[in-house]
């Protein structure tokens, strides 16, 4: 993957884009106070194994600190990403 493509926050539609290749790989989220409720990661076929999820939700979670949100990981993916990288650990609220 091309090290200038970037990480693009959609606010307007609550998920941060990766376009590469011209294909659109996307991390869902919804906003509740102060928490950031992660829903939904995908990355199409002809993407995958490139680390664009890991690319996608690292932003997210650099996002989510600089704003001094917790997070919740709804998203299987993205609670898988926090249980294997114990340094975004101290992102995570309570699911209620």
């Amino acid at each position: 993957m091309d090290a200038a493509v970037t990480v693009r926050h959609n606010m307007a539609a609550s998920r941060y884009e990766l376009l590469v290749d011209g294909h659109l790989s996307i991390c869902e989220y919804v906003l509740e106070g102060k928490r950031m409720i992660f829903t939904h990661t995908l990355v199409p076929p002809e993407l995958r194994g490139r680390g664009i999820a890991e690319k996608l939700v690292r932003a997210a979670l650099a996002d989510a600190r600089a704003q001094g949100r917790t997070v919740v990981p709804a998203c299987s993916y993205v609670a898988k990403f926090i249980e294997r990288h114990e340094e975004y650990r101290d992102l995570l609220g309570a699911a209620g």
